[in-house]
């Protein structure tokens, strides 16, 4: 399966470097053909890249050196043109309209290319139009990766799961306003607990996205519309981040044997649909309510067997990698 890449950031990376160490297990079955990257340029073999030396230049910043490679190129042109079967699709997240990612994913699946990426923009904003696009087509668009990282979320419930009716799904959403939460319960400030995470690299420095709850946000509309077939949207959803809760509030809490978690939400209600995630209580006999750290976790709820939870990183350099990796071995 011949693959090209845009973006080749810690996501794209991790991938490749999967894909060197499994290359034995894959049997060769996964080939680089095309690379490109707004800061580091790009690089073109039909022949197949070898994964090391795109990894060795990317450490020096510059895939332009590589056989084949050049500095700049119309990115759409280069979707379009290039002979690859699918795009793995993995440049920053924008949520305001999702581009570029929105047009380079649109570009892949009209030239009748499969389309994986872990990018929440184009699959949060547009998924009902690029899924039936993908169809009209012929071909998979595949999105593992930008809700639970690694952990399997949408395949889950997509293949597992596919005999079961989930009614409702809850969960953390977010590793980050979690650990900072659970800092809080040992005793430090939202601040220096914000700061903490930032200096191990699980907040931005512009922690707005995490904390304000943009990111759980994109990730329930996903879960939403691709699993529960609500076709909403980002306004449709009631957000609320963990900016307004105070020390005391943490300590009440605890007094009530309870624990503050930025909790994703939805659910059909009576024909309405309704999705929210907002900072929320819970008790000791919340599933979610032994979930710490950076972890994150969905509880879904179902016709046939109940509670199904599941518990796993949320975001990470090899974990999107991987799951990465798994959509594309997934595509028939």
């Amino acid at each position: 399966m011949r693959i090209l890449l845009i973006g080749f950031g810690t996501v794209g990376q991790g991938f490749t470097e999967l894909v060197m160490e499994k290359r034995d297990e894959l049997n060769r079955a996964i080939s680089i053909v095309g690379v490109y990257d707004v800061k580091m340029g790009g690089v073109l073999n039909p022949g197949g890249l070898e994964p090391e030396l795109l990894l060795e230049a990317a450490r020096e910043g510059k895939l332009s050196s590589l056989k084949g490679g050049f500095e700049k190129v119309d990115v759409l042109s280069f979707i379009k043109e290039t002979a690859a079967d699918v795009l793995v699709e993995v440049t920053y997240t924008n949520l305001e309209d999702g581009e570029p990612a929105y047009s380079y994913v649109k570009q892949a699946l009209m030239s009748g290319k499969h389309v994986v990426t872990s990018n929440k923009g184009p699959v949060a904003l547009y998924y009902r139009e690029l899924i039936t696009l993908a169809k009209s087509k012929g071909v998979e668009f595949k999105f593992e990766g930008t809700v639970l990282s690694g952990t399997p979320a949408i395949n889950l419930v997509t293949h597992t799961l596919k005999g079961a009716k989930i009614g409702e799904i809850r969960g953390i959403l977010n590793g980050t306003t979690n650990f900072i939460l659970e800092k809080m319960e040992r005793g430090a400030t939202y601040e220096e607990a914000l700061k903490e995470a930032q200096k191990l690299g699980y907040a931005e420095a512009d922690p707005r996205g995490d904390v304000e709850g943009w990111d759980a946000m994109a990730k329930i509309l996903i879960l939403s519309n691709a699993i529960m077939d609500a076709n909403i949207k980002k306004e449709d959803v009631d957000r609320e981040g963990i900016t307004g809760i105070s020390p005391q509030m943490i300590k009440e809490a605890l007094e009530e044997g309870k624990r503050w978690k930025l909790v994703a939400e939805a659910r059909w209600d009576e024909g309405r649909f309704k999705a929210s995630v907002k900072p929320r209580k819970v008790s000791k006999e919340d599933k979610l309510f032994p979930v710490n750290g950076v972890l994150n976790s969905i509880v879904f709820t179902t016709d046939t067997l109940g509670e199904v939870q599941i518990i796993g990183p949320g975001a990470g350099r090899r974990e999107t990698g991987y799951a990465i990796l798994t959509d594309i071995l997934s595509i028939k």
